[in-house]
């Protein structure tokens, strides 16, 4: 007899009390979790509870037919990805192709052999799992992709910015050792990037905060020094406010960086021409918190909450585009996976606020 090569759930719908308990002791030798359902209207709301990774379905039963239950299932799950087989006595091959036609993978005929069933189970069950573990493994390298290719951004666009200005002599020649720097800079802290994604995916992905810390007077100096010319050329006067003591925070510092950064790169990309303040500051009762407000646009009011979506864009007049993009998305999941929370507020006389706070670390 055949045998799972991996678990699942399975679904069964019968409405012969006998048939659902011979159905599932056979499956539950081979360590599928069972679910059973004796009419039509129970497997559909068995199905909408928790959704199988197949569905045995008689076709015949009094009520809602094989086919109507089907046809509900499709209704509450889009796509429908879950392999149906249907069980049935007839074998009348117009019926049997009417099955195919709505949606089923297979049939098996009562009475049916043990093995049999076992064997179509097993390998529509085993083709579902291995869909399911190539669909999570698609979805996270496009989140590494994404997460890279997000993160290489904000060093990529200094050194052009750098660069630009030394192609076209537009820079006092004392000047040109801090242009030179910051391209010297930023590319380390691109390749750095680069480095720690692979040593993470190497290790398992791990916790990057685990036993770091950050010091925000250090992380305010660094956003200055790299971005002060950046800010120049956009007409921005930034004022710095820093702690009154020492304030180290629970994240890494390379961490803290980028997503500081994306705040300061946002300001100058929407609040040209205004001014900005980067500060430190005690937040709830052991955290401190870092925050950049300008007095640019801000956002509407009801479209606040999608500030923080992946890939969304806000579009405040037909001349101006603010995108939350996936850079506010991705900077939000990692201030929280260090404990920490990033929040927007709008400023009473124009402007935005973006707030990190993070937990306190002792000195």
């Amino acid at each position: 007899m055949g045998t799972a090569t991996s678990t699942g759930r399975i679904l069964v719908v019968d409405d012969q009390p006998a048939n659902l308990r011979v159905v599932s002791m056979l499956l539950a030798r081979q360590s599928y979790e069972v679910v059973t359902a004796g009419s039509g209207e129970e497997a559909l709301e068995r199905f909408e509870a928790s959704p199988p990774d197949l569905v045995l379905l008689d076709m015949m039963m009094p009520g809602m037919d094989g086919f109507e239950v089907l046809a509900g299932l499709r209704e509450r799950r889009h796509p429908f990805d879950v392999p149906v087989v249907f069980v049935t006595a007839a074998q009348d091959r117009d019926l049997l192709l009417r099955a195919f036609e709505v949606g089923a993978v297979d049939y098996v005929t009562k009475p049916f052999l043990p093995e049999e069933l076992l064997a179509r189970v097993n390998a529509h069950v085993g083709l579902k799992l291995a869909r399911d573990r190539l669909a999570r493994v698609a979805r996270e390298r496009e989140e590494l992709v994404n997460l890279v290719a997000h993160d290489l951004k904000n060093p990529l666009s200094s050194v052009l910015f750098a660069s630009d200005i030394l192609i076209n002599d537009g820079v006092k020649p004392e000047r040109v050792p801090r242009y030179l720097q910051m391209i010297h800079e930023s590319a380390q802290d691109a390749l750095g990037y680069i480095r720690d994604y692979l040593e993470s995916r190497a290790h398992g992905g791990g916790n990057p905060h685990a036993g770091a810390s950050a010091d925000l007077g250090s992380t305010l100096d660094w956003l200055m020094q790299r971005y002060e010319m950046q800010l120049e050329a956009r007409g921005i006067a930034p004022t710095v406010i820093p702690p009154a003591e020492n304030a180290r925070v629970a994240i890494d510092e390379r961490v803290l960086r980028q997503v500081s950064e994306n705040l300061v790169t946002n300001a100058m990309k929407y609040a040209a021409n205004a001014p900005l303040t980067l500060a430190a500051q005690r937040g709830a009762p052991g955290f401190w918190r870092l925050v950049v407000a300008d007095r640019g646009p801000g956002i509407p009011t009801a479209r606040q909450r999608e500030l923080f979506r992946p890939f969304t864009r806000l579009q405040v007049d037909p001349g101006d585009t603010i995108s939350s993009g996936l850079g506010l998305s991705l900077a939000k999941r990692i201030v929280e996976s260090a404990g920490g929370q990033l929040w927007y507020e709008a400023r009473a006389r124009g402007g935005s606020r973006f707030v990190i706070e993070l937990p306190e670390v002792a000195p």
